[in-house]
């Protein structure tokens, strides 16, 4: 049996990388409440990273790239508002993760430790919403109605900038998040 090859096929490639990472957020809120103070912190640290590094950055070439592409061929421009807000929550929920760390890092408690478990589960829940939105709509959507020069120009525009990029990223997703607050 032969396999369909899809034009999206780098983009969907590109989530099951950032979905293998994803599984972190999820293992980190389930260690939350470790009494192994250094073990929660590390757990909290890879999170980050992965935030930082992979997922903000993917969300920065999504907003440029990605979602322009979509609302031009579905002639609706604005139809992407939704996973932009998204975007935007992930960010929030970001800043809100730099917040707990630092508290785990000075006074660690109980309370703080359920919050770090329920953002945790909270951005999980987020992130694996929005990717499966994006494969069930957006990406067949592509795959019908481009092809070409057009779908080169639009993959070429999907590539993420490096992670020390990432901090200019961080900062503009956190401006827009506190505008939508």
């Amino acid at each position: 049996m032969t396999e369909t090859v899809r034009s999206t096929d780098p983009l969907r490639e590109r989530h099951r990388q950032l979905v293998a990472q994803i599984e972190d957020l999820r293992i980190a809120a389930a260690g939350a409440a470790d009494a192994d103070r250094a073990s929660v912190q590390q757990r909290v640290a890879r999170a980050l990273a992965l935030l930082d590094e992979g997922l903000i950055p993917h969300a920065r070439v999504e907003e440029e790239a990605l979602y322009p592409t979509v609302e031009r061929l579905m002639g609706s421009p604005g139809c992407t508002a939704t996973m932009r807000r998204d975007h935007v929550e992930i960010s929030r929920m970001t800043e809100a993760l730099r917040f707990l760390q630092a508290r785990l890092q000075h006074n660690p408690t109980r309370e703080t430790n359920e919050a770090l478990r329920r953002l945790l589960y909270g951005l999980y829940a987020v992130v694996m919403l929005h990717f499966a939105k994006e494969e069930e709509l957006y990406l067949p959507l592509l795959d019908r109605k481009l092809a070409g020069a057009a779908l080169q120009r639009l993959l070429s525009g999907m590539h993420e900038q490096p992670a020390a990029d990432a901090a200019p990223a961080r900062t503009e997703l956190s401006r827009i998040s506190r505008q939508a607050l």
